[in-house]
């Protein structure tokens, strides 16, 4: 079986080495021939050069030929055509058939050049025949192109066009292009969005009418809006420019809001190399008599709108602004020496918070309105927003600077500085009884407001000063005017604090009695607390909680504190005036813990500390005096000076009697 099939595998491989060679032999064979087909190939292509550069050279020799008779045959037909004016009577088929225009055109034209060079006084006559035929010619490609305009048929407008190219009337027949493209185009009240669909449609069209499109569609444009536009912003703009402020420069941004937007859109035409240039030229062409002035009309505007507002809310309160310190509006003309000796009054007052000339009772008004300050703001916002839009690059930092100016005029010195000047004149003296405290609402009011102003100061006019000098200068200004509410705020609610501390000192003086601290009848003392206590605690919640609702952010704590203390020293101050037996100094221990559950109220930590350690101190009054000395030395009065723990203990009944002196020997 292997023997077999080792014979079968050696045949085969046999058998694959004889077709081997034969397909080798084969392919030597192919090489061969190929080899002689390529010398053929090669042979032919040089051939082909060779039979090629003569058909060259041959061709160039009749064109020689045929160029200078083609020329001959042309200006024998035109020598023709120049003797047919020359006798005045135009026989040839092209000048009488109306369908060969296009070819008399072309003839017309050339003649006319050709005419151009003639001497005058021999030749004057033909040359009058024909500059008037080709007017006439002119004249009748326009009326074509006219006619095929009115059709729609762009193909034959296309072809007058091209022949028109070479006349001189060709740019009349791109005026009568122009002309005809607005018939009916301006039908509606929006002449703007009526210009965008026109250009739009034209913009399609031109490109297949004319071989210089983009000079076409920018000179459509121009007379859009040297004709259509600009009479148009003449009409809105005139009829308010001396009678109404407002209507004029709404009228004014409106308008050219609508032409900047319409130019963005035309931008995305093919207008030629600089088409931002030629745009803007022709908004400017149109906006330059208005824009000049813009500034002036806006400042005058702000300036009547922002009096107007405010003195329309003064009027609603019956109220006639007065002079007042030197932060409100000076309504009455004063001599120097009054002025001075004014003052020198608002110097005093800075520098002592001694409230100088009388009181004003302003019967709970603080003169501050949100929505004078809304109205102001929005105001202010629109003008902003017009200065950005209307004024030159190089003067909007400026023209910004201004408007702010009026709204600090207004909205800071005229309204929240007067409100501060007048709330300061209302605030009674400390020892005043009056309990009406109204200053702690114009705080309230003035810090929403400032925030108002604040925000429309980072919103609407930083993006507009932002990289420029006068950002600084508004900075500055901005914060003087920060500084000067503060100095006026700081006052206000020192003397308010003041008049709540007075106010406390007149419950004290009228509800405390000698007796609460030293009883007649040691055993027979019923009530936990006393009267005055209960009265001040009352009254001094409802000054936290109206602090706390008038003021915000770390404003409050230190109000809080500021009262905490002032608050301490004055029960402090108090207990110091009476003397205290046994059941009396307990009475005023439950008084202080009251006081003390009160200070709680502040969620100051310094204010509850002054309190629990005025609590300690009273201990003193009521500890057996052989633990005196234990109690003040222990862990909450022991870093006390030695003269204040005296002092308290002194106000003891048995001072004397108990010999209680020798402990602080």
């Amino acid at each position: 079986m292997d023997e077999r099939i080792q014979r079968k595998v050696e045949k085969l491989e046999q058998q694959c080495q004889k077709e081997a060679k034969e397909f080798a032999k084969k392919v030597q064979e192919l090489q061969k021939s190929n080899q002689v087909a390529f010398q053929h190939f090669q042979e032919l292509d040089e051939h082909i050069s060779y039979v090629a550069t003569k058909v060259c050279h041959l061709g160039d020799q009749l064109e020689g030929v045929n160029t200078p008779r083609q020329r001959a045959v042309e200006a024998q037909k035109l020598m023709k055509y120049f003797n047919e004016f020359l006798d005045g009577e135009l026989k040839s088929d092209v000048f009488t058939n109306s369908e060969k225009i296009k070819e008399a055109a072309d003839i017309i034209q050339k003649l006319h050049l050709i005419a151009q060079e003639l001497p005058f006084d021999r030749f004057s006559e033909v040359k009058s025949k024909i500059a008037s035929k080709y007017h006439d010619l002119e004249c009748q490609l326009i009326q074509e192109f006219t006619n095929a305009q009115r059709r729609g048929e762009i193909s034959r407008m296309r072809e007058v066009a091209a022949v028109l190219l070479h006349f001189k009337g060709y740019s009349h027949c791109v005026d009568v292009y122009i002309k005809q493209c607005q018939e009916g185009a301006f039908l509606r009240n929006d002449v703007f969005e009526d210009a965008a669909i026109l250009c739009q449609r034209v913009n399609k069209q031109v490109g297949e009418v004319f071989s210089n499109p983009e000079t076409v569609l920018a000179k459509l444009i121009q007379n859009i809006f040297e004709a259509k536009l600009q009479s148009y912003v003449k009409d809105q703009l005139e009829e308010h420019r001396k009678s109404d402020a407002e209507q004029y420069l709404k009228n004014l941004y409106d308008l050219y809001t609508r032409t900047t937007n319409l130019s963005s859109k035309l931008m995305e035409f093919n207008l030629g190399t600089d088409k931002q240039t030629f745009l803007s030229k022709l908004i400017k062409s149109i906006f330059i008599s208005y824009l000049e002035n813009y500034i002036e009309v806006e400042i005058g505007y702000l300036k009547t709108r922002s009096a107007m507002i405010l003195q329309r809310y003064y009027d609603s309160k019956n109220h006639q602004k007065r002079s007042i310190g030197t932060g409100g509006i000076q309504i009455h003309k004063r001599t120097e020496a009054k002025i001075s000796i004014q003052d020198l009054k608002e110097r005093i007052r800075q520098r002592t918070n001694l409230p100088l000339g009388p009181s004003i009772d302003t019967h709970g008004e603080t003169f501050l309105s949100q929505e004078v300050v809304v109205n102001l703001l929005q105001e202010t916002k629109q003008a902003f927003e017009r200065c950005h839009r209307l004024s030159d690059p190089s003067d909007l930092p400026k023209n910004a600077f201004r408007i702010f100016s009026m709204l600090v005029e207004f909205l800071c010195t005229e309204h929240i500085d007067y409100a501060l000047e007048t709330g300061l004149a209302g605030i009674p003296s400390s020892d005043s009884r009056s309990a009406n405290l109204y200053f702690l609402d114009v705080v309230h009011q003035a810090n929403t407001i400032f925030h108002l102003f604040d925000k429309q100061f980072n919103d609407h006019l930083m993006p507009l000063i932002s990289s420029s000098p006068k950002l600084s200068e508004c900075l500055q200004k901005k914060k003087d005017i920060i500084e000067q509410m503060e100095v006026k705020l700081d006052m206000g609610i020192d003397r308010t604090l003041n008049c709540m501390i007075g106010q406390m000192k007149h419950i004290l003086a009228a509800e405390q009695k000698k007796t609460d601290f030293k009883p007649e009848d040691e055993n027979n003392v019923l009530i936990q607390y006393t009267n005055a206590c209960v009265k001040v605690c009352g009254y001094v919640r409802k000054q936290v909680e109206k602090i706390r609702n008038s003021m915000d952010g770390k404003n409050v704590d230190t109000v809080l504190m500021e009262l905490g203390v002032r608050f301490h020293r004055l029960i402090y101050e108090h207990l110091q005036q009476y003397s205290y037996s046994c059941m009396g100094g307990m009475l005023a221990i439950c008084d202080v813990a009251e006081y003390r559950k009160c200070a709680k109220d502040f969620k100051i930590p310094l204010v509850l500390q002054l309190f629990d350690t005025l609590h300690a101190l009273c201990n003193l009054l009521v500890v057996a005096p052989d633990n005196l000395k234990q109690v003040c030395s222990g862990e909450q009065l022991a870093n006390l000076d030695k003269n204040i723990l005296h002092c308290f203990v002194q106000l003891r009944a048995d001072y004397r009697s108990a010999r209680l002196a020798r402990h602080f020997s």
